[in-house]
């Protein structure tokens, strides 16, 4: 595989569905998306490039991400050598081969959807395991949730999104900004 195993970028269900234009897609999705694809950029020029990996989450029947439905490709499709791998859990370690592909001390560098969902659970797995993981704000992205208790209402995304950075964060995640690349990615 090419570039050094120490780095990687992981990103997490960057699909067509979930990065079109609201409703469908989450609400920044326009932004995410630029981001995602900027970072990918960087890191597919880095020398040595990261391990780049995909992670593809299938969606049941009839969802937008439904398995060989348009929603569910990929928004950035991968090079070769960048492996895609399809999981059907929140977290990417779970009933995949990431922890195979991953060393145990690697950096992590962890983009995609949904913040709340699939990236909490995936950052929180590669914590546990000992990697250093970096999440990049405005890199990750999930919808408005619906509350249940408490009288219902509505938390908008991006506040559900700060939510889990700040959880993220407290867990002992790193938490950047766009304005880090250029250096996420070099021999520092």
């Amino acid at each position: 595989m090419p570039g050094s195993t120490r780095r990687v970028l992981l990103i997490l269900d960057a699909q067509t569905a979930a990065l079109s234009p609201p409703p469908t897609g989450i609400p920044s999705s326009e932004t995410v998306r630029k981001n995602i694809a900027q970072i990918l950029g960087a890191a597919r020029s880095a020398n040595p490039p990261p391990l780049i990996i995909h992670i593809r989450t299938a969606g049941d029947v009839g969802e937008p991400d439904e398995p060989k439905s348009p929603g569910w490709e990929l928004v950035n499709p991968p090079l070769l050598g960048e492996p895609v791998i399809d999981k059907k859990k929140n977290n990417a370690f779970a009933g995949t081969n990431l922890g195979e592909l991953i060393v145990p001390d690697a950096e992590i560098v962890v983009v995609g959807l949904q913040s709340d969902f699939s990236l909490r659970a995936t950052c929180s797995a590669a914590l546990d395991r000992g990697n250093v993981v970096l999440m990049i704000r405005g890199a990750h992205g999930t919808y408005d949730r619906l509350e249940v208790l408490f009288g219902g209402g509505t938390t908008a995304a991006e506040a559900v999104e700060a939510e889990t950075e700040a959880e993220l964060e407290e867990a002992g995640v790193c938490v950047l900004e766009m304005k880090d690349l250029p250096g996420i990615f070099s021999n520092r």
